[in-house]
């Protein structure tokens, strides 16, 4: 990763640190405590080596004394630890909050054409798994680097005070260790990042093998699905063996310099005390103070306390690095740029009249879809639209609610450009059935009073009576309380029902039926038809339809091929003159 795209992150989550400042001082303070009192522990048990070995009789009060003192220092380092530990703790599950409130709420801000192009089980992985690697990745990882920097330096400083000739011999042979560490994290990142990505193409892989394991097992498609998934999986191990590989390497390696140093330490500082023998050393023009066997002990501590952070600091550099790889997807979902909410043009009693001016739209700048579209609907309309399939008819639905915006020309309602209308203002005037539904796990009546929660629970009985499916939710084991999980069994023709009952109760001003009684029996169509009847009179509705018998009634038809209105009318103007319309409607009957 660029150093600057680092330096962004680590400043951007800084920003999410910030509101719990008082806990980093807290993880500071206890984090200061805690090498306090591990660095005083062995200058008290050295001390009480020194009061046992001593020329004349062991000194018992020094010696109780001292092991009374580090055991203190033991029970204090592990209540500082403990404390640090529940302060970064708490800044963590916050951060998590924080990251995973920002990316959900982005999401639903966020234009319909982000969530089109990318994978939902990557979506998935980005707000849950990506925010949780940031979260132990760095702030856990931050915590281990602040307290292992603090016992370097602080143990650096008493060796030098004890015998700066041994502290220097230290200080020059700890590079390598240092080497040893950059020089392998340094090739991890890359692999962390690569890992990340393909983590989220399987989970993308499983959602959609378990979303639509139907029809997989009705193509008998279970063997080329878990060919993929193992195909995916295998080049995650790859990619995940090689990163764990080098990440695996650091600590050991890290860990034999160590020893290496330690072990010279403790040759060198033995060669000292022997030379001293409990007084001055005279090296030359050096003369060091005496050098004994528990001040031996408290260095040889010392010398392992010194070099033990520097394994913690390379764990924690390749957990900081998977970290920010992680990091950079959470805030790609972040910083996706929501819908423009704004607006200065408020209709108030919305009539109806829409009118498309030499609309031009595509969904990518190489493949052209409408172009120069121009379409004149009076209020009340009942507006069929049909074609071919591909044809743009759910794009111009697409367009209508403002899913998309057009590259140019404008859409007007009431004469006011739908850009002007405050966009939650302008999709309320909507109601909406889809071909797919959507049903939450929650309560039936919850679900039908969707977007409408003060209605009555008699309107929404209502709503449901009118839409023909208050007598499935009555048979139901809890009627209009019973939650919609994967236990209870709906049918897809119940669910499109409960669908239609909850833009009934919204009672909208204009209406976009896509396909909306696609699931249901014949019989019960024909009731919603009428019901539709009802609820349409004296409002703009637009009926995408396949089934041509259904939209005969319809005040205007338009004929769409290749993202253009080639004809419009009514059934009738259409049918006599006898082009794509005429076609359109006799294949389907015929014989």
């Amino acid at each position: 990763m660029k150093n600057g795209l680092k330096k962004n992150l680590t400043v951007r989550l800084l920003h999410y640190v910030r509101p719990y400042a008082g806990f980093v001082v807290g993880t500071v303070i206890f984090s200061l405590l805690y090498v306090a009192f591990v660095l005083l522990g062995p200058v008290l048990y050295g001390k009480a080596i020194d009061a046992m070995i001593g020329p004349e009789q062991v000194d018992f009060p020094t010696v109780y004394r001292m092991v009374g003192g580090f055991g203190i220092c033991v029970l204090l380092a592990f209540v500082s630890q403990k404390l640090m530990g529940n302060c970064v703790n708490s800044l963590c599950y916050r951060l998590i909050r924080d990251l995973r409130r920002d990316a959900f709420e982005s999401l639903t801000a966020s234009r319909i054409r982000y969530i089109d192009s990318h994978a939902q089980g990557d979506v998935m992985a980005r707000v849950v798994n990506d925010v949780d690697i940031v979260s132990d990745g760095l702030l856990q990882g931050v915590s281990q680097l602040f307290t292992g920097v603090m016992t370097i330096l602080a143990t650096l400083g008493v060796m030098f005070f004890i015998n700066y000739i041994v502290a220097l011999v230290v200080v020059v042979l700890t590079p390598l260790s240092l080497f040893v560490a950059a020089f392998i994290t340094k090739r991890t990142f890359k692999s962390f990042s690569r890992q990340v990505k393909v983590q989220g193409k399987l989970a993308a892989h499983v959602k959609e093998m378990i979303g639509g394991q139907k029809t997989v097992i009705l193509f008998n498609e279970e063997e080329n699905s878990c060919k993929k998934f193992e195909e995916i999986d295998a080049h995650l191990y790859q990619i995940g063996w090689r990163a764990q590989y080098f990440s695996a390497l650091t600590n050991p390696s890290t860990r034999f310099v160590n020893a290496v140093i330690y072990a010279f330490v403790g040759v060198l500082g033995a060669v000292f005390c022997i030379l001293s023998n409990g007084g001055e050393l005279v090296l030359g023009a050096l003369v060091l103070s005496g050098f004994t066997p528990g001040m031996l002990s408290v260095f040889l501590s010392y010398a392992n306390q010194y070099t033990k952070p520097f394994n913690e600091v390379s764990n924690v550099v390749t957990q900081m690095q998977n970290a920010f790889a992680s990091a950079a997807r959470v805030f790609e979902v972040i910083d996706e740029p929501g819908e423009d909410l704004s607006g200065t043009q408020h209709i108030g009693k919305v009539r109806g009249d829409i009118r498309i001016e030499n609309a031009t739209f595509s969904y990518s700048p190489e493949q052209k879809l409408i172009e120069g579209l121009n379409v004149d609907i009076p209020a009340g309309s009942k507006v069929a639209i049909v074609g071919p399939t591909g044809c743009g008819k759910t794009t111009l639905i697409n367009l209508l609610m403002r899913f998309y915006d057009l590259q140019s020309g404008r859409i007007t309602v009431d004469g006011i450009d739908v850009r002007d209308i405050p966009l939650d203002e302008y999709r309320k005037m909507f109601g909406m059935v889809l071909q797919e539904s959507f049903l939450a796990e929650e309560t039936v009546a919850w679900n039908i009073a969707y977007g409408n929660e003060r209605a009555s629970r008699e309107q929404i009985e209502a709503a449901a009576k009118a839409a023909y499916c208050d007598y499935f939710i009555r048979n139901m084991e809890h009627g209009y309380d019973t939650v919609l999980t994967g236990n209870v069994s709906v049918s897809q023709g119940e669910r499109q029902l409960l669908c239609i009952a909850r833009v009934m109760l919204a009672d909208p001003p204009m209406l976009i039926l896509d396909e909306a009684t696609s699931n249901i029996d014949t019989m019960t169509e024909m009731r919603i038809q009428k019901a539709f009847h009802k609820i349409m009179r004296g409002r703009t509705s637009f009926i995408v339809a396949h089934r041509l018998s259904t939209i005969l009634d319809a005040d205007l038809i338009l004929v769409m091929n290749q993202g253009s209105v080639i004809e419009q009318g009514t059934h009738a103007q259409l049918m006599d003159r006898r082009g794509f319309y005429y076609r359109l409607y006799n294949s389907q009957f015929a014989k």
